[in-house]
Formats: C-alpha cells, structure tokens, sequence
C-alpha cells in the first residue's frame, strides 16, 4: 500500500515566523518584539484569507501592510511591499532536509499542502533538498486551510485518504483540528508555545527529527 506523509510548508518545513519578521523588523521601530510580531502578523494573516481568494502574494502584501501600519510605520500606497520578494530566501527549519531524506528511504510519499502561490512554493521547495511527490497550493484549491479545498485536491489526485496518510503541521488552526475533524491522523510540530483549545493531534512534536519512527509507529498501528 503507498503511504502518503503530507506537510504544511510555511511554519513546518520553513521557518515562516523568522523570514517574516526578518523582512518587517527593519521598517519597524527599534526594539520592537520579534515574537510580537509573528504573533500579530498570523492574526492578520488569517483574517485577510477568510475574505474573498487572493494570491498569496496579496495576501503577504495586505496583512504586512496592516503590521507596519498598526506599529506606526505606514507604507505608501506605491511603495513595494518587504514579504513577496523576502519569501524565497526564508530558509527551512535545521532538520527538515535530512528529515524529507529519511522517509522517501523509508519508502512513503510525500506531499506539500500549502497556503500559497505555486511559484512562492517552487522557491521554497528548492532549498528542502527533495522534490515532493505532489504539491497542492491555495492557487490550486482557490481557498485557504483550514478550508478543505487542498485535501479535495489531494484525495482526487492520489486516491489516497485518511487510511493512509499522515499530515504533518506546526499550525492547530489551519491544520490539526481541522484533520483531527475530518478523521486524518496527524502529528503536530510543536514549533511555538501554543494552547491546544480542543484540538487532538495523534502525535506532538517538538519538532521534526523523530518523526521518521513517529511515522513507522502509526503506520503499523
């Protein structure tokens, strides 16, 4: 039977929060809070992709926009926003290449379900060190996670369901409750320190080392 391991990229695989704050942090007054920011950064986000579909890149562009506004430092209108153009240099977390590496050995397939445009994700996936079996974008799904519209695109593409696929995430809103919802295993990289209000991950991580065995345990459970 092929096994399908699905990720979220951006969070997960690549470190979203430090390639975010590191492109807004200089527009910023000195001494602003890095971690603040993410955190503001990922309400706006969420709030501007429960509106009507929008390129990723507008939505970078939109909710980055609103960050600098609300800290005082406005962009003008003409001005290019800092997110579009930082996204293909954020880097992935320490672990993920070898990571990828190790479970296509181990024989699974792997998946990249994404909130983003597909060639923002073409970027990233050049410095993961492995080309993904299937990627699944928000431009495909012409929606954004936590919707269901990248899973639809996934099960019709590979045949593939809750069965026999894992979904790997760092983010409980977008990702985890809304598997844990639809009856998918999954595991949660618990990359930021974040309260799990009545989600269910099978498995927490803190991050992605061990997920390799975490994956041949629930793949003989």
């Amino acid at each position: 039977m092929t096994y399908w391991i699905t990720f979220d990229c951006y969070g997960t695989l690549i470190d979203w929060e430090r390639g975010i704050t590191d492109a807004l942090l200089p527009l910023l007054p000195r001494g602003t809070d890095r971690t603040a920011v993410a955190a503001r950064y990922i309400e706006i986000e969420a709030e501007v992709e429960k509106g009507e579909y929008l390129r990723y890149r507008d939505v970078l562009d939109r909710a980055g926009r609103r960050v600098l506004a609300e800290n005082g430092r406005p962009l003008a209108a003409d001005a290019p926003s800092p997110l579009p153009a930082s996204l293909p240099s954020w880097r992935p977390f320490e672990e993920v290449p070898e990571v990828l590496a190790e479970l296509r050995h181990r024989g699974y397939r792997v998946a990249i379900l994404s909130n983003v445009d597909r060639d923002l994700v073409a970027a990233s996936i050049a410095l993961l060190g492995l080309e993904p079996d299937l990627v699944v974008t928000a431009e495909d799904a012409r929606s954004y996670k936590p919707a269901r519209g990248h899973w639809r695109h996934f099960e019709e593409r590979t045949g593939a369901g809750k069965h026999d696929t894992v979904h790997v995430a760092a983010s409980l809103y977008h990702d985890i409750r809304p598997t844990t919802a639809w009856g998918y295993r999954n595991v949660w990289i618990a990359r930021r320190i974040e309260a799990l209000r009545g989600a269910d991950p099978t498995r927490i991580l803190p991050d992605l080392t061990k997920l390799p065995d975490t994956i041949e345990e629930l793949a003989r459970a």
